[in-house]
């Protein structure tokens, strides 16, 4: 029987180490990065499950 998802809450913290530099700074705060990451990951599955 499928699931029908009406509301999706997506809690996160974000910690920044300064002393970390492995990630590329292109302007873009890490905490911004994060979020469009998720947002896209949240987008293809969505997408993914709609094409079944």
């Amino acid at each position: 029987m499928p699931i029908e998802i009406r509301e999706l809450v997506i809690k996160a913290t974000v910690l920044q180490d300064l002393n970390s530099g492995s990630a590329p700074n292109n302007g873009v705060p890490p905490s911004e990065e994060l979020v469009k990451t998720c947002v896209e990951k949240v987008l293809e599955i969505i997408k993914e499950r709609n094409e079944r």
